[in-house]
């Protein structure tokens, strides 16, 4: 059956025979059935008439002067648009040896003379169906090929496309005693694009992201795509670079025949300043930048396999490292990732074997001298490395979700500890507790929150919660809603570190919040007058806003006495106590720190 698009296209024929008397038959024959016909009076003419017309079928004679039908036929076959057009062949030989050699020059179809120009029409019409049937499972195939092998939003190769990409490479870096590198890119921060103006948006700045990798890297660097053509002859690859997207906002780079380091840096920083470029989405002008790890063939991995763990390995050392930056992998980091998952493990062990403390660091009002306040702090003490600190393994946590359960674990040590005070006849006093910026982002904080005030009996405004402040910042408008929703439980709120997150005014005055709480790293730089300049800042604006402040990481009698001259309200840190275990709070609340709290005599 012809298809619907061939029934309503008229079929443009190309005739090719000296004979003019023959020419005008076959013309009269197709024309009868609808087509359009070209003519050429011997092979050079065919050749440069195809190239012209592009016709849909060719009537080729075999005996012609000069270039023959069959020489016709094979630059035709040769040529990109003749690759599978079909070709009938007309000749006066009808043994073997001749039709075999028409079909090895490219034939489709033949004809033997004396020609039946009644059922010529008919046989080019079948012909022309069947064309039509092979384009139409070639166009399905060649889609198939394209899924198989590339990103269909992207236009990339895929991952699959990627790794035998990456094996040929190694294989030829072998054979040629060459070097290769691989560069794995993940965006930064990625999730927010999506959650802040949605997918579609995020989906064309992955596209802008493929576009510029593409640009930048083909200025001086040859980009080879892989197709299936080239999976089967190695020595047809000649590209020193590929590029590939593996999925989501993961992208990667194969440098090949690389010399030094020094090309695979100058490559790395050129990849860095293209994509750290805004990115215009309608109204918006995202900035995403890429944080890229670096693993080198041969000494950073023999195999594909080893290659790709070791440059992921890489790539999270330069997230660590503040991210928008690249890294070459060592064995250093090798370790560490060994070290980390050994602690991951170990830290979801200690959760349920009760090697993990709760300890309160006493908060002191300076007005009175007296301790107000305690600040909930987690320990963890190994049963064979000793204490660790939580700057190792609370990032261990919310690297991998645990630190979700350690939050429950805290609130429910806080609970048994206000039990345990109160049993003692102390008066109530207020505890602070961190929640990590992953426990913020759950949308069910808020309900979590209230089972737990509503199971614990204890009374709302006991309870500080301290948010980060580049946490309430990631999506400002949302998180107000949030802390709204927190406060109307009646809990307190502080942001902590305050200070590092580079807050908007305009956001910090929409922010429910009671407690600023100053970043201990403004408090050791009080010496300097930018320390100080910054405390001063943060002071003025917390009573600007009626807010309370507090400072933290006091060491120090000149410090102490600074932030008590600024008015500053609340301090913390190892002058007035190191972390508490909570049998030691009852004396500790019964302290005056109203002496500590004088200035210093003057030399």
């Amino acid at each position: 059956m012809i298809s619907e698009d061939r029934a309503h296209y008229r079929a443009k024929i190309l005739v090719c025979d000296d004979d003019f008397n023959v020419r005008l038959l076959t013309r009269q024959c197709l024309e009868a059935e609808d087509m359009v016909v070209v003519e050429a009076a011997d092979g050079t003419e065919a050749i440069d008439v195809f190239a012209r017309e592009r016709p849909d079928l060719v009537f080729l004679d075999v005996e012609m002067p000069g270039m023959t039908g069959l020489e016709v036929c094979q630059r035709i076959r040769q040529m990109p648009q003749g690759e599978s057009i079909p070709i009938m062949i007309v000749t006066g030989s009808d043994d073997r040896e001749s039709i075999d050699q028409g079909f090895q020059a490219g034939a489709t179809q033949y004809k033997t003379k004396p020609v039946n120009w009644s059922l010529l029409g008919r046989d080019v019409q079948y012909m022309l169906r069947a064309s039509d049937a092979f384009n139409a499972l070639k166009r399905q195939e060649d889609r198939l090929r394209y899924l198989a092998y590339y990103d269909p939003l992207t236009s990339l190769p895929n991952r699959r496309s990627f790794n035998e990409q990456l094996n040929r490479i190694l294989k030829r870096c072998r054979r040629h005693d060459t070097g290769a590198a691989l560069l794995f890119i993940d965006l930064d921060h990625f999730k927010r694009i999506n959650d802040s103006i949605g997918h579609s948006r995020g989906d064309r700045l992955l596209v802008e992201i493929a576009k510029r990798l593409t640009v930048e890297l083909r200025e001086d660097d040859a980009i080879n795509y892989y197709t299936e053509n080239s999976a089967n002859d190695e020595h047809e690859y000649t590209s020193n670079t590929e590029i590939a997207r593996l999925g989501g906002d993961e992208f990667t780079v194969v440098l090949s025949d690389v010399k030094d380091s020094a090309h695979i840096e100058k490559v790395a920083k050129r990849i860095l300043n293209t994509l750290s470029e805004p990115i215009a989405l309608q109204s918006h002008n995202p900035v995403v930048t890429p944080s890229i790890g670096i693993a080198v063939f041969p000494q950073d991995g023999q195999d594909p396999d080893a290659l790709i763990r070791n440059a992921d390995t890489a790539m999270y050392v330069a997230k660590a490292a503040g991210r928008a930056c690249f890294r070459f992998y060592d064995e250093e980091m090798n370790a560490r990732a060994v070290e980390q998952l050994k602690m991951e493990e170990e830290l979801r062990y200690a959760m349920s074997s009760n090697q993990l403390e709760l300890r309160y660091q006493p908060q002191i009002d300076t007005a009175t001298g007296t301790v107000v306040s305690m600040e909930a702090l987690v320990r963890w003490k190994h049963p064979d490395r000793g204490m660790i600190s939580p700057l190792e393994f609370i990032p261990v946590a919310e690297r991998t979700g645990q630190i979700i359960e350690l939050g429950d674990w805290v609130l429910g040590e806080i609970n048994r500890h206000c039990r345990y005070w109160d049993s003692l006849g102390l008066t109530p006093f207020r505890v602070c507790v961190n929640i990590s910026p992953i426990q913020f982002n759950q949308d069910d904080l808020p309900k979590r929150m209230r089972a737990f005030l509503e199971s614990a009996h204890i009374p709302a405004n006991r309870l500080e919660v301290e948010l980060t402040e580049s946490a309430i910042m990631n999506d400002a408008p949302a998180n107000i809603k949030k802390l709204s929703e927190l406060k109307e439980l009646g809990l307190e709120v502080a942001v902590d570190d305050f200070g590092t997150g580079y807050s908007s005014l305009s956001y910090l005055k929409r922010f429910p919040i009671d407690t600023l709480k100053i970043d201990q790293s403004f408090v050791a730089d009080l010496d300097t007058t930018d320390g100080a300049a910054i405390v001063d800042a943060i002071i003025a604006l917390s009573n600007t806003l009626n807010l309370r402040v507090i400072a933290e990481g006091i060491e120090q009698k000149d410090q102490l006495d600074y932030l008590v001259a600024k008015g500053c309200h609340l301090l913390q840190g190892y002058y007035f106590a190191r972390p508490l275990y909570p049998e030691d709070v009852p004396d500790t609340l019964q302290q005056d720190f109203s002496a500590d709290l004088t200035p210093k005599p003057q030399d």
